[in-house]
């Protein structure tokens, strides 16, 4: 890890840790400093599971983009197979039907 890494995370540490300390010796009543604590805990933990719903839908939805594009494609694929397959059996009847004029 790099030292600028381990700064800026020591950085953060320090910044949580020094609000923590902040909240538990702040001139408030225990019961209401742990509310906050706890207040705070449940905002916390709705924004990640809000941001973890948003990125589970975003993901979902470039997969299902993905996959209909791949569909897509694999489908144009067929068709230009069978487009290509069709265009050399008419060529080859008509080589065959010259060979039997010649003949």
């Amino acid at each position: 890890m790099k030292t600028s890494s381990k700064t800026v995370i020591g950085l953060l540490g320090g910044v949580a840790v020094g609000a923590a300390l902040g909240i538990l010796f702040a001139p408030d009543k225990g019961c209401n400093t742990r509310k906050k604590i706890a207040d705070k805990g449940n905002d916390t933990k709705d924004s990640i599971k809000n941001y973890v719903n948003d990125f589970i839908e975003n993901f979902s939805e470039k997969c299902d983009s993905l996959l209909s594009k791949a569909e897509e494609l694999v489908n144009e694929g067929l068709n230009k197979t069978d487009q290509f397959a069709s265009e050399r059996t008419n060529n080859l009847n008509n080589i065959k039907e010259i060979n039997k004029i010649k003949n």
